[in-house]
């Protein structure tokens, strides 16, 4: 019996989603960077509560530190959520951001973590938690990983986790070996074996074929999908990847896709009817698994009225087989009242 096999509803579901197209009941509820509606995202109580609402996988965007330690952090740069530039006044790059990769852990410890705030100062999300209440730190990934398997053993359920390797081609132009730095922590934690609860995701076609390829990784790879326009990973096509052929070539080295949630909702018609696209219905008959991002309560697309509108949308219609949200409390609430 591995230490999974009693409290398994995350492992459970992705092995009855990836054997022979088998469909699952109810998606996964996948925590976006915690309960980040109501706590500062990527902090350990983020996460506390997330799992406490009953998500079943945590997500933990990981970068590296100057001195090679993952941290878990959504930006390769520091100045969204931290207090950095008090700090360190004079560290920021040529293009006036402060980045993680140059700051030793030891420096790192020193932020203090709050609520996400824009370039111009002003909170991303106003009716979140306070933005002057910068109460949190950074944590390594390490010690992110020993938290939540605490959680599992005192509260007798399984979170997964849910591991982005964020900006793995800038981590290598600065010499970085992002996937094997978050493979050896996996590894040492345990969370390494074909049944661990863990999903590992990229935006970087190459990042997971290395996973599946020279690193061998049975853990599970999910193919993000982002708009070319957005920019980001360079030589990367995702509307070549969203393709048949595309969604084809991703089945070969990954278990499935995170869109976002624009890709497969558009809007309504001038009827107020939902357009939805194809795409989540083509990868699942190229054998994917869909786990679309980011369902928030407070920034409904236009078109939806109510968050249940939204979930209702993509999980009885479109059939997606996870979602990522701010809000774990309200996806769960919604899949707990369905017949």
């Amino acid at each position: 019996m591995t230490r999974w096999q009693p409290l398994l509803r995350p492992a459970a579901l992705l092995a009855l989603t990836l054997a022979a197209g088998a469909a699952v009941a109810e998606p996964l509820v996948i925590a976006h960077r915690g309960a980040s509606g109501y706590l500062p995202e990527h902090t350990l109580a983020a996460k506390a509560l997330a799992h406490g609402q009953g998500a079943d996988y945590l997500e933990q965007d990981v970068v590296l530190s100057a001195d090679d330690v993952p941290i878990v952090l959504h930006d390769i740069h520091l100045d969204g959520t931290t207090n950095v530039a008090e700090r360190f006044p004079d560290r920021a790059r040529a293009d006036g951001h402060w980045y993680a990769i140059d700051f030793t852990l030891a420096e790192l410890r020193t932020l203090a973590v709050g609520e996400r705030l824009g370039r111009d100062g002003a909170p991303v999300f106003p009716g979140r938690f306070p933005a002057d209440r910068r109460l949190f730190q950074l944590p390594t990934l390490a010690e992110e990983i020993a938290f939540i398997d605490g959680l599992n053993g005192s509260s007798g359920r399984v979170a997964g986790l849910y591991i982005e390797l964020k900006g793995d081609h800038f981590h290598r132009k600065e010499g970085k070996d992002l996937p094997a730095a978050v493979l050896q922590v996996l590894e040492d934690a345990g969370y390494h074996e074909a049944d661990s609860p863990v999903f590992l995701q990229s935006f970087e076609p190459a990042t997971l074929k290395r996973l599946a390829g020279e690193f061998r990784s049975p853990l599970p790879r999910i193919q993000l999908i982002a708009e070319n326009a957005w920019g980001g990973v360079p030589d990367v096509d995702y509307e070549t990847l969203t393709s048949d052929a595309g969604l084809a070539a991703i089945a070969r080295y990954a278990a499935g896709i995170g869109p976002w949630l624009g890709q497969l909702y558009q809007g309504s018609d001038d009827a107020g009817e939902p357009r939805i696209t194809d795409l989540a219905a083509r990868a699942q008959a190229a054998g994917l698994l869909v786990h679309p991002y980011t369902f928030r309560s407070d920034a409904l697309p236009p078109g939806i009225d109510s968050f249940d509108a939204l979930l209702a949308l993509f999980v009885d219609r479109l059939g997606v087989d996870g979602l990522f949200t701010d809000f774990p409390d309200k996806a769960r609430h919604f899949l707990e009242s369905k017949p």
